[in-house]
């Protein structure tokens, strides 16, 4: 594309300044001030000309400039009014760009990614948002196939996590349902303006095929063990699993939720449905 990406520190504390805006804390706003950063996330991403990338919280174009001189189409998503402005200024030589004043946890995907049937989302997600936000993405937008995210480092840890880890939990299954995930990087706080309590990690994400179980029945079991995860699993299902389904599905009555791998949940949803389905005819 020819531009730099030059969004300093100082660029940043510029753009904030001259347009009398500041960051909101209950948008989740901190700014990546780092050219390396976001040109390191960009090449993480594995994206270039012909590749089509939607940016959730694109705030002031920091990593929107970055995906851009890859040479991807972009949207840039952002929900903040005062911050579109700017960043409509930010790329507005930019031919493969386009801004998006909108709330990503509400907007019409279809309709906004309607122009390519294959996306990769890359983004800087706020803290207070980013797990449903990755959970929805993946239940309910199949056009995204990968992910690259920038969270908090426990977040980043929970959406990735393997069983038998103590981050490991209910997200950690809906995300194996539905993708392959790994943590890939880490972020230090010190990029980011205003700097945050935390440090941040940038999480890959590649859909791939689901399980051909029950989804709904899955997830109502995995919510549930993991909402009294010290217990074992025949107390905490006392009233969703009958005992005999445990031996069906070789899986232990005794064990915590944790231990369970998305198989073994799987085959746990799946002598319940049997169960059921008999029950049924």
């Amino acid at each position: 594309m020819g531009r730099p990406v030059t969004h300093s520190r100082t660029r940043i504390h510029d753009l904030l300044g001259d347009s009398g805006l500041a960051p909101r804390r209950d948008l989740g706003q901190n700014f990546v001030a780092d050219p390396n950063t976001v040109r390191r996330i960009a090449h993480l991403a594995s994206v270039g000309p012909g590749d089509h990338v939607v940016e959730i919280g694109a705030g002031l174009g920091s990593l929107t400039l970055a995906l851009a001189e890859t040479g991807a189409e972009v949207i840039a998503v952002e929900v903040d009014r005062g911050i579109v402005a700017v960043l409509r200024t930010v790329v507005a030589d930019l031919p493969n760009v386009t801004v998006v004043e909108a709330d990503a946890t509400t907007a019409d995907w279809s309709a906004l990614l309607s122009g390519a049937d294959s996306w990769t989302l890359v983004a800087n997600l706020p803290y207070n948002v980013a797990t449903p936000l990755v959970c929805d993405l993946l239940d309910d937008v199949p056009v995204i196939r990968s992910m690259l995210v920038m969270v908090q480092r426990e977040v980043a840890e929970r959406l990735a996590a393997s069983p038998g880890s103590k981050q490991y939990g209910a997200v950690s299954v809906k995300v194996a349902y539905w993708a392959k995930a790994a943590v890939v990087a880490t972020v230090p706080a010190t990029v980011f303006v205003p700097r945050p309590n935390v440090e941040s990690a940038l999480v890959r994400i590649e859909r791939r095929e689901p399980p051909a179980t029950d989804r709904s029945g899955l997830f109502t079991l995995v919510r549930t063990a993991f909402g009294q995860r010290r217990k074992m699993l025949r107390r905490s299902l006392a009233e969703l699993v009958d005992p005999g389904e445990y031996g069906a599905a070789a899986v232990s009555a005794a064990a915590r939720p944790e231990e369970l791998s998305l198989a073994d949940w799987c085959r746990l949803a799946d002598a319940v449905s049997a169960r059921a389905a008999g029950a049924a005819r």
